[in-house]
């Protein structure tokens, strides 16, 4: 099974998420950071060329082999499913469209989830904007493991299983921590999903289907742009909850890996992230952060210091510590 990980609670502190008290020092330091506020105007054709590219290629594989297609999923596809989810994320924050038009940002997340197979445009932003606000809390912040996927996943060989399965945790972790009734834009989003997968199954094929939802699922587990996941806040260095990424692969993931100054300000849109690093450099040269996400996950699955439990918590406000 391997090497047990050395700890056995997470990381509870009782001061409040870093991100609004640095994001109000660097302001007062730096005020034309306001300047990158808004909305990136050239997302949409990006994010729209990304979403006619996988259904281009979906008349391609559907002649493919099994074995070929497992490939193609892992290597091609699954890497475009992953930057649209990440697509999703920079619309999550209004950040296609500008807040002023929140509809057409609900829109456009739709149809930017379409090859990912499975509906979760409208899910996600209910649960990350929360994730942002309410950063470790024990209640509300699912981006957190569960004290069971802690304790079950506490080897070198059950963090490799951990990893592999972060998809499944992905999707169900929201739904055992904070469940939430379904609201009327959910229901859209999966009913467009549906009528989607029902098109492309009937006129392309299940081929077709099956390498959209499994290159959606491959790329979310051992796979190198899935080590964002666990890269942004997986406690690596002591006191810290977030750290950044500036490698290459960022070209493709929309800035995610720049984290902590997209945490900072939510408001920037990731092409411009770049610029608050550049503006702010002492803020975040001097704080710890990842060169690799194959890295990362080769990390996470061999340090016996990180795991599940490398996570920084905060008792949810009125209840019991």
């Amino acid at each position: 099974m391997g090497q047990k990980v050395s700890r056995n609670d997470f990381e509870w502190v009782g001061t409040e998420e870093p991100h609004a008290s640095r994001r109000k020092i660097i302001l007062e330091k730096y005020p034309q950071i306001k300047k990158l506020f808004g909305y990136d105007p050239k997302f949409k054709w990006i994010a729209g060329s990304m979403v006619l590219t996988q259904i281009l290629a979906l008349f391609v594989v559907k002649d493919f082999s099994w074995q070929m297609l497992i490939v193609a999923a892992y290597c091609f596809g699954g890497i475009l499913n992953h930057s649209l989810m990440l697509a999703v994320h920079e619309i999550s924050h209004n950040l296609a469209f500008g807040h002023s038009r929140p509809m057409l940002n609900r829109i456009l997340g739709f149809i930017c989830n379409l090859p990912i197979g499975l509906p979760m445009s409208i899910s996600f932003r209910k649960y990350h904007l929360e994730h942002h606000r309410y950063q470790g809390d024990e209640v509300v912040d699912t981006d957190i493991p569960t004290l069971l996927e802690a304790k079950l996943f506490n080897s070198t060989f059950g963090k490799f299983v951990w990893v592999i399965l972060q998809p499944i945790f992905y999707i169900f972790r929201p739904l055992i921590i904070n469940p939430k009734p379904p609201t009327r834009l959910e229901i859209i989003n999966v009913i467009i999903q549906l009528i989607f997968n029902i098109l492309i199954v009937s006129f392309i094929g299940w081929k077709a289907m099956v390498y959209l939802v499994l290159g959606s699922i491959l790329a979310m587990g051992l796979h190198p742009v899935a080590g964002h996941f666990i890269s942004e806040h997986y406690m690596f260095a002591k006191g810290f909850e977030t750290y950044s990424y500036y490698g290459p692969l960022n070209w493709i993931t929309f800035n995610v890996g720049y984290h902590n100054e997209h945490h900072d300000f939510p408001a920037i849109p990731g092409s411009r992230l770049p610029e608050v690093k550049k503006i702010a450099p002492e803020f975040y040269e001097s704080m710890p952060q990842h060169s690799s996400w194959t890295r990362v996950l080769y990390d996470f699955i061999m340090d016996p210091a990180v795991g599940p439990y490398a996570r920084i918590k905060r008792h949810q406000k009125g209840l019991e510590t």
